[in-house]
């Protein structure tokens, strides 16, 4: 490899998994003149390279710490989306031991950057037609099962490290029981869905506007779970918010999709719609959970600040059900005592 060709960005640290990875790539790329710059990070403790070669190709490459990361995951995954007939990247080179990937670029547009009013229904109709068709391949078996054990540890995600190590307030035994029968009541609704593949992240940052459209990525932590999960995740984004009418307009049509596709959604929409805002509370919980968790224990403090828009769809969605009003009032009681200590969520 040249090195005159390459250029790392200014302010990047040229650490010893970065060397390592130039090394592999300059054996897989049999020393082809390249540069190669940062793309992104996630929660994750991966990091993804923009490689790019003389010829105009750009390639991505995947650093993922195997003491840290299941690279295996990311392979299994990206082949069954592709098996699927998505548009998925394409497994080039892989080193499990070293925790190095080097797969096909889907470019840089996401669907977090690109969507607007205008352009809304056309993406996520390009969106859900897609996990339709990733639904329809599912298996039994080929995935870890999302199932009421796992779904019940990510819920307890907001009491123990929002709720607690966040906010600083301490449950009563009281609240703690209310909150435990919350969890209980939501999860059992969830695992009484049927159950399909699971993208768990299949949202607007996660999607690229690509031809076909969408690209998909960040799917290594894929599961078999209840059928719900991905469309409840796709309308009540991290990062941006939509209005009610969009929301359930794009959910019909997915429900509709699904039906054509043959897929187990509920043959009544109100009841499918109901599994979706109680598939959403779980996972609304399970992110608030994680967003304060990567800020005190892995220090990414930039997903804190979206932490409000998860309570907010939490207050939305327990209005609405009497069911869940007792963590209605939990958000109430939390609320009131930051007030009172002169904070707010």
């Amino acid at each position: 490899m040249a090195k005159d060709t390459r250029k790392i960005p200014l302010g990047f640290t040229m650490d010893d998994r970065f060397r390592a990875l130039g090394a592999w790539l300059a054996e897989v790329l049999v020393d082809a003149p390249m540069r190669v710059e940062r793309a992104s990070t996630d929660a994750s403790f991966r990091r993804y390279f923009r490689v790019f070669l003389d010829d105009g190709r750009t390639l991505i490459a995947m650093d993922a710490p195997p003491e840290r990361e299941n690279s295996r995951a990311f392979v299994q995954v990206a082949g069954l989306l592709r098996s699927a007939g998505l548009n998925a990247p394409e497994i080039l080179r892989h080193d499990f031991g070293q925790g190095f990937l080097l797969v096909s670029d889907l470019g840089v547009t996401s669907y977090l950057s690109a969507l607007n009013a205008g352009n809304a229904k056309e993406l996520f109709g390009a969106a859900t037609t897609a996990l339709a068709k990733w639904q329809a391949s599912s298996r039994a078996g080929e995935l870890p099962a999302y199932d009421e054990a796992m779904l019940t540890r990510e819920a307890n995600l907001f009491p123990d490290w929002y709720v607690e190590r966040h906010l600083g307030v301490k449950f009563t035994p009281q609240e703690r029981e209310a909150m435990d029968g919350v969890i209980r009541k939501v999860v059992a609704n969830n695992v009484s869905e049927p159950r399909v593949f699971v993208h768990r992240d299949f949202m607007p940052r996660n999607l690229m506007v690509t031809e076909p459209n969408p690209g998909i990525l960040d799917f290594q932590d894929a599961v078999h779970g209840p059928i719900s999960y991905d469309v409840a995740c796709l309308y009540r984004d991290a990062f941006v918010s939509w209005d009610e009418e969009l929301v359930l307009d794009g959910t019909i049509r997915y429900w509709e999709k699904a039906r054509r596709a043959g897929l187990p959604v509920r043959d009544d929409f109100a009841a499918f719609w109901r599994d979706v805002e109680w598939m959403a509370v779980q996972r609304h919980l399970k992110v608030a959970g994680i967003f304060a968790r990567l800020h005190y224990r892995d220090g990414k403090s930039n997903y804190l600040a979206d932490t409000p828009r998860f309570i907010g769809y939490l207050r939305h969605a327990v209005s609405r059900y009497d069911e869940l009003a007792p963590l209605g009032r939990l958000l109430d009681a939390i609320e009131g005592r930051r007030a009172e200590a002169g904070y707010t969520f």
